[in-house]
Formats: C-alpha cells, structure tokens, sequence
C-alpha cells in the first residue's frame, strides 16, 4: 500500500482533484467527440424546451470544447453566453471562431466551478453537462450557482448516478478488492445539496442508457474522450499490471457474452431555482421560504 497517499484510508471515496484534471486536459480536444458526452448534453438541451426563459446572460459551466456553447447561442441569440471551464487551452477556438448566428460573441472564462469570477445575482440560466460526476462534493459548486443566478434564474445540469460503469464495477470485482471506479453521488445526496444551497424547486430524475462497443479498444478510446477514468485517491498508484487488467477484460466478456460490449450510464438530470427573493435566516440557522416566492415558471404552467 506504499504507493497510495497516507489518507487515502480517511477518504476512500473521494477524488483526487488533480488526478482528475489532468485526465481531463489529456482528453482536450477529444471531448468535441465523445459520444457519451454528446448524447448527455443533447439530452439535457431538449429540456430547455419545456422551461420558459428569455435569458439575458448564460453559463455553460464546464463548457469544454464549446458544443454545448454554440447550441445555447443559437437557442437564445440575443443573451451573452459565458463559456466557461478550468482549462484554458480549450477556451482557444472558442476566442478565435467567429459565427454568423452570433449576434454576441460568448465570453470564453477560464475559472473553477466551485470559485466563479462572475457578479452575484447576475445570470439567467446556468447550463452544466457532466461537470458534477467529476466533484466528490457538490456543495461549493452549488453555492456559487446560487450567488450568481438572478432571482427566478435556472440551474440545469447533468450527472451520473451510482449505477454507471456497472460492467467494470461487476468485472474488476471478480479480479481483485481494489477500488477501480470511483462511486458516483446518489440523486438525492445531489438534490439534498441542491436544498442546502437555498435553490428552490429542485427536481431530479434518471434515465438509464446503455451503448454497445464493439471492442475493448473502442470503449477505452471513448472513455478516454470523455476524460473518464479512475480518480479516487484511494486508488494504487502506477499502471494497472498487465494480467490483472487482461483478467478483468476476460470476466467482462464472461459476464456479456453478446456479439458487443455494453456499458451502462445512469444519466441524471436535475434542475433548481433561485428564489425570487433570498430567503430570511434566522440566528438559529434556520430558513423560511415565504409560499410566494416558489412560483416556477414552464413551458406547462
């Protein structure tokens, strides 16, 4: 066990920040073509469909390469869109490419989830797309979501529950007891925190996909598009010894024996509201929500 940190055994469930951007700078430009990351934000895109918003300003939060960007500026091309992600070589084509539908050209910001350069009460909208399954702890980004959002603003966001992944969890299991995938938040550990951040209405919902590789490079080679992988910082450090990772190939086949590879990807969705005014905190801590100020507005009502 030498080669892990000395508190892993403290935190066997949290990431290693730094693990886990790094894999995410080594993806670059492959994010533009993962199809697990394409088919999350579509999905969550189509939602907007049922909220109705003039927004005035935009965060992509965790823009990456800027897909997501481009369709929330052609959705709503009189808002200012902010792309905004940690990784400022990203950021690039987004600075030099100019787009005939942009009556407003984004703001591309380099900056961190839970620390946003951006004024409080601010924002319209809040777009984020898997940037959640890369955080152990939700809550700092969520207080700086509700610092910025206007009164009646709108957070949007995806992430992934505890069932994705579930053919590795079930085949590194038959090899070894080391940790090899990292669990992702429960819904309602992610809706709590949404409560704790003093958004309103939160709602939360999970649609279980399923894609089918052919072969074991293909899926690796999407995951490492996605800039997946393992970030615990319980994790053995160094690579994964040749046998052991042929072994775990094996009972992933043993388990799936079709002509394809599945892999499964419990996508949840979430949205919350700011209130249309803050809510008075007691000295005891305690916070009252008046009843007027928790009217929502969408596409049905």
């Amino acid at each position: 066990m030498a080669d892990r940190p000395e508190d892993w055994r403290l935190a066997p469930h949290r990431l290693d920040d730094r693990a886990v951007r790094r894999r995410y700078a080594r993806a670059g430009a492959g994010l533009a073509h993962s199809v697990l990351l394409a088919e999350a934000r579509s999905r969550l895109l189509e939602r907007l469909d049922y909220m109705r918003l003039d927004p005035r300003w935009v965060v992509d939060l965790g823009s990456a390469a800027g897909a997501g960007t481009h369709a929330l500026a052609r959705r709503y091309p009189q808002a200012r869109v902010v792309a905004l992600d940690v990784d400022r070589a990203l950021l690039g084509p987004l600075r030099r490419r100019r787009l005939t539908f942009w009556k407003k050209r984004p703001l591309p910001v380099q900056a961190d989830g839970p620390r946003l350069p951006l004024a409080g009460a601010s924002v319209d909208l809040v777009f984020s797309n898997l940037v959640l399954a890369a955080l152990s702890d939700p809550a700092p980004m969520f207080a700086e979501v509700a610092r910025i959002l206007r009164p009646g603003g709108l957070f949007l966001f995806t992430t992934l529950g505890p069932d994705t992944l579930q053919e590795f969890r079930s085949a590194w299991a038959a090899v070894d007891d080391e940790p090899h995938v990292h669990p992702f938040l429960d819904l309602h550990d992610v809706g709590d925190a949404l409560v704790r951040a003093r958004l309103a209405d939160p709602v939360m919902d999970v649609e279980r996909l399923c894609f089918t590789y052919a072969d074991f490079s293909v899926l690796f080679g999407d995951l490492r598009q996605a800039g997946w992988g393992n970030g615990l910082i319980a994790r053995r450090r160094g690579l994964t010894g040749t046998a052991r990772f042929a072994a775990m190939q094996r009972q992933y086949r043993a388990q799936h024996p079709g002509p394809s590879l599945p892999l499964s990807m419990e996508l949840v969705y979430g949205h919350a509201w700011a209130p249309e005014q803050s809510p008075p905190v007691r000295h005891d801590g305690e916070v009252h929500v008046p009843l007027s100020s928790l009217r929502r507005k969408s596409a049905g009502g």
